[in-house]
């Protein structure tokens, strides 16, 4: 049998002659279990809005895109034919995208319009974001746009087909203009849809027919980006040293994560941020655990002499307290964990946390998905503070009150 286990175990669950003991220990317990709750909790919603939004960007974005390595627009000549046959590419679309000022019933706001072909509806999930409307380019040979949610909602634009909209576009020529009007070129169109992917989007794209806005910045064949969709079973990676080595150092190919890596990162940052904001806090918490023991030991240390004069080596004695932490720490820890999941599955179920109502989400949940890994490294992080909580207590005082005995200690 383990002795240092045995005692451990009854002092945890005995009472204390001291009242304030046992609270201490009920409130050590308490504050792990719920800075381990909360810690699983914050990074499992992080987790979920990090899913969602990878999710949406991937409805927007192409699995591949090709732009210059310097400079802006360039010509879609021969040059890419190398690309539109190769086997692992599905959909190769042209893109022009520019600012431009956008003017609806004498509402104006400047925004960036991007000029996409047919084919942009296979190349994303275009359609899955659509909040009203449909995804339309033309109707009866007639332009038509796509503008994001909150662009929408400045403008104040309604899907009537009654009011078009107008759009202002610098003129690529030089020359003086006497009159500021003639240094811009103007056509307009009718909104047939609103789409919603996130605020950076939604917030200043217009989505127009790729001829529509060739004709209207003055470019022939010219694109600022190229964006691909690959085949099933394409490896990303491989297609894109592929179109590199094609393509050589004028562009440069970017997936997904490389196209939002700012802001991947900065999601990244925020969330470890908050591990170790909440980490901090559980350290405050493990407070509560050295005090519990610093009194437990002062409560037991007549039993601590006994047990010397019996025999038990002052290391034994140590164990004692050492493991009496450790086991004030696992049973937060369990608590914590099933207490998460406990919540995770009735969010996932339910739905206890919402968006506030009213708001332009895209969905009324609040996203929530637990990772393996998060729980391994709120378990480790949390263990070892209650390690550090019980060895403090445990080697300062143990010097002094059993780590030698001359019969003294036990009369005081």
């Amino acid at each position: 049998m383990n002795l240092p286990l045995f005692i451990a175990r009854r002092y945890l669950i005995s009472k204390k002659s001291r009242n304030v003991i046992n609270l201490i220990s009920g409130a050590s317990i308490a504050g792990i279990t719920v800075g381990a709750l909360a810690l699983l909790l914050v990074l499992s919603f992080f987790n979920g809005l990090d899913t969602l939004i990878k999710s949406l960007f991937s409805a927007f974005d192409p699995a591949l895109q090709i732009t210059l390595t310097e400079g802006k627009t360039f010509a879609v000549d021969e040059r890419f034919d190398p690309v539109r046959q190769d086997p692992s590419v599905a959909v190769f679309a042209e893109v022009l995208e520019e600012n431009a000022l956008l003017e609806y019933r004498q509402r104006q706001a400047v925004a960036k319009i991007k000029g996409v072909p047919e084919e942009f509806s296979q190349l994303t999930g275009i359609d899955s974001l659509i909040t009203s409307g449909k995804f339309k380019l033309y109707e009866n040979n007639r332009p038509m746009g796509i503008i994001g949610y909150e662009l929408a909602y400045e403008l104040s634009i309604g899907l009537t087909f009654l009011d078009p909209l107008y759009i202002y576009a610098p003129k690529r020529t030089g020359g003086n203009f006497i009159i500021p009007a003639n240094a811009f070129k103007k056509a307009y169109l009718y909104p047939s849809g609103v789409f919603s992917v996130q605020q950076e989007y939604d917030a200043q794209y217009l989505i127009v027919p790729l001829d529509f806005a060739r004709d209207l910045l003055n470019y022939e064949n010219e694109a600022t980006s190229i964006e691909i969709k690959l085949s099933p079973g394409s490896d990303v990676d491989e297609v894109k040293q592929q179109l590199n080595s094609m393509l050589g150092t004028e562009f440069q190919v970017k997936d997904r994560f490389e196209q939002h890596e700012a802001f991947y990162k900065v999601m990244a940052a925020e969330k470890w941020a908050i591990f170790l904001i909440l980490g901090f806090i559980l350290l405050i918490a493990s407070f509560n655990t050295i005090s519990s023991l610093t009194l437990l030991v002062l409560e037991k240390k007549k039993d601590m002499h006994v047990l010397q004069s019996m025999g038990i080596q002052p290391r034994s004695i140590r164990q004692v307290f050492l493991i009496e932490g450790i086991m004030i720490t696992g049973i937060g820890i369990l608590s914590g964990i099933l207490l998460a999941l406990l919540f995770a599955w009735l969010q996932m179920k339910f739905g206890i946390v919402r968006f506030p109502a009213g708001g332009a989400f895209i969905v009324n949940v609040y996203p929530l998905k637990l990772i393996f890994s998060d729980f391994v490294a709120v378990t480790a992080m949390v263990t070892f503070l209650g390690w550090m909580a019980s060895v403090i207590p445990v080697r300062v005082l143990g010097k002094r009150y059993f780590s030698s005995f001359d019969g003294t200690e036990i009369n005081s």
